[in-house]
């Protein structure tokens, strides 16, 4: 009966394996990849943090504490509060200037504590640009010092900034991946369907892009742009920067599988009943490698969110008051200042964690789509 049973169950999973999508093979195989599993979830993390920034920060970014300027990080504690209960707190600091190096360092009152409140009213913000709140996850007494990732030269929190920062070093890996695939798609299927002159054309100013070093090209045409441009218009111009060379790859794709599908059955099919060249591109071709271009899009947006940060590290992109991870991350530049405020670096691994995350979802995506696999 056991036997029996259990024939019957492989039975079943053969039947669902042979009538499976392509998109089900690709989430089955898919969940069998350790590393994409876990990347999956800390990417959405990441992103919700961008989204809800203002909620899960004690503060907001341009908010300034003047007496701790350079501050460390605090350590948070669990134990008993003045009112006799027990909770978390943190411990007062105290400023002081060495008379020597005429350095700020900063001394731990234990004598004063500050307990760790939650969903209190702090200072207002907006949900997106859009709903206007004040309600923050956690915060503390006015003027307390929490700062979970230390302060900047202008005393303001560097967890506040980095969780801001990410709502532009994130979206805009998006937004420019959005260019890169309408323009890659639409060039490298012009490009493979109709072959001749047109496919020798694309296919030679695909190459002199190609040739042009990347780094330098970026920095000449963010060089060029106005430094009294709004942010708005300084994030929309980075994008076009950085998407720039970012199609092309993704049309050499295109372009090869499209060569491969135009002669099949299908799309002989569709055009003898009719159906237009872009309709046979657009509801036949691509659909039968969309898995393909999904990975290559994913892979993409790592290059784009560095690409933003190269560029405001060196000044060249997003200028203050604007908050991305480039931006946070030229007070890095000063090695000096980095050797004694190492906390500095703090926006530095979110870059790391974010870029390898996507990585991981990336190869992932390419071992569930790859049907030798």
């Amino acid at each position: 009966m056991a036997a029996a049973s259990q024939r019957a169950s492989l039975d079943r999973e053969q039947e669902e394996y042979y009538v499976a999508s392509q998109w089900q093979l690709m989430w089955w195989k898919f969940r069998k990849h350790k590393l994409a599993s876990i990347a999956g979830p800390i990417i959405i993390i990441l992103y919700l943090g961008a989204i809800f920034c203002g909620f899960l920060s004690p503060a907001v970014p341009g908010m300034r504490f003047e007496d701790y300027k350079y501050a460390p990080p605090v350590k948070i504690h669990f134990g008993e509060l003045e009112s006799g209960n027990k909770g978390l707190f943190i411990y007062d600091m105290e400023g002081t200037i060495d008379s020597e190096t005429f350095r700020r360092t900063y001394i731990v009152d234990e004598g004063v504590k500050y307990p760790i409140r939650f969903f209190v009213r702090g200072e207002p913000y907006k949900i997106l640009g859009l709903i206007p709140m004040d309600v923050h996850l956690f915060g503390s007494d006015e003027g307390a010092p929490l700062f979970l990732l230390g302060t900047d030269r202008l005393g303001r929190d560097l967890f506040t900034r980095v969780l801001y920062g990410s709502q532009i070093s994130l979206s805009i890996g998006l937004v420019g991946v959005a260019i890169t695939f309408i323009v890659g798609l639409l060039i490298g299927g012009i490009s493979g369907y109709f072959g001749g002159i047109v496919d020798t054309v694309i296919q030679r100013i695909i190459d002199m892009i190609v040739c042009i070093p990347t780094i330098p090209l970026w920095m000449a045409l963010a060089a060029a742009m106005p430094r009294d441009w709004p942010i708005t218009h300084m994030y929309f111009a980075i994008v076009l920067i950085t998407s720039l060379i970012g199609w092309v790859g993704l049309a050499r794709v295109v372009r090869g599988k499209i060569l491969s599908l135009r002669e099949e059955d299908f799309c002989m099919a569709a055009k003898i009943a009719g159906a237009s060249d872009m309709y046979i591109i657009v509801r036949h071709m691509i659909p039968s490698f969309m898995s393909y271009i999904l990975v290559s899009l994913t892979l993409s947006i790592p290059s784009t969110i560095l690409g933003e940060t190269s560029l405001s590290f060196l000044g060249l992109g997003l200028q203050p008051p604007a908050v991305s991870w480039g931006v946070l991350i030229q007070d890095a530049q000063n090695l000096q200042t980095v050797a004694h405020n190492p906390w500095l670096l703090w926006p530095a691994a979110w870059i790391i964690v974010t870029v390898l995350m996507f990585n991981f979802l990336g190869d992932g995506l390419r071992d569930a789509a790859d049907p030798y696999k």
